[in-house]
Order: C-alpha cells, then sequence, then structure tokens
C-alpha cells in the first residue's frame, strides 16, 4: 500500500552537507505528514523533522537551524537537507509516515560524518 525509499546518505567529513530524499508510492501524499528519523548505532530511533500536509515544520531541538525538511507534492517527494553536519549525526536515516494508523517506513540510509 506505501513504499518508501530513501537515497543521497553517504560519507562526509565535519562541516559538510547531505541532502536526502524519500520517494513514496502512496495514494494522496500530500494529505499526509512526513518525518524523518534517525537511529545511530546502539541508540534508540530518534525523531530528527516533520512536515505537516501544509507544509509546517517541525525540528529536533540537536538539529535546528542545520537541517530542513520539505516536500515536493508534485513528485511524492520529501527531502532532508543537512548542513554544518556533526559526527554525532552518524546514523541510518529513516523516511516515515502515517496511514491508517499503521507506520511505514524506508529501508533507511546511512549518514557517516567523519570528525
Amino acid at each position: 500500500q506505501v513504499q518508501l525509499v530513501e537515497s543521497g546518505g553517504g560519507l562526509v567529513q565535519a562541516g559538510g552537507s547531505l541532502r536526502l530524499s524519500c520517494v513514496a508510492s502512496m495514494r494522496i501524499f500530500s494529505a499526509y505528514a512526513m518525518r524523518w528519523y534517525r537511529q545511530g548505532s546502539g541508540k534508540q530511533r530518534e525523531l530528527v523533522a516533520t512536515i505537516t500536509s501544509s507544509g509546517s515544520t517541525v525540528y529536533a531541538d540537536s538539529v535546528k537551524g542545520r537541517f530542513t525538511i520539505s516536500r515536493d507534492n508534485n513528485k511524492n517527494t520529501v527531502s532532508l537537507q543537512m548542513n554544518s553536519l556533526k559526527p554525532e549525526d552518524t546514523a541510518v536515516y529513516y523516511c516515515n509516515t502515517i496511514l491508517g494508523g499503521q507506520n511505514y517506513w524506508g529501508q533507511g540510509t546511512q549518514v557517516t560524518v567523519s570528525s
């Protein structure tokens, strides 16, 4: 019913930038909030950023001012622009949405920030 496919991860030096993208195969993409989560090694998955159907955004304190979430409803895509990356941003990043009370996740994309 819903498929989420992330891309754009990689290895970057501290202070660098990456842009993650998530393409959603789902009906009426524009009607649903989209989220980016991340999970570092040995850590719990944490919510990084949310964008609502109307385009409002919310960020975790740890990424505020450095990350920007956006969406393109014409392309069923949600993106995460990550600037001023820090080693503590190293994690697998997941795209997420909730449809009919069910959570849907992508396969994740690895982001590694070297010091």
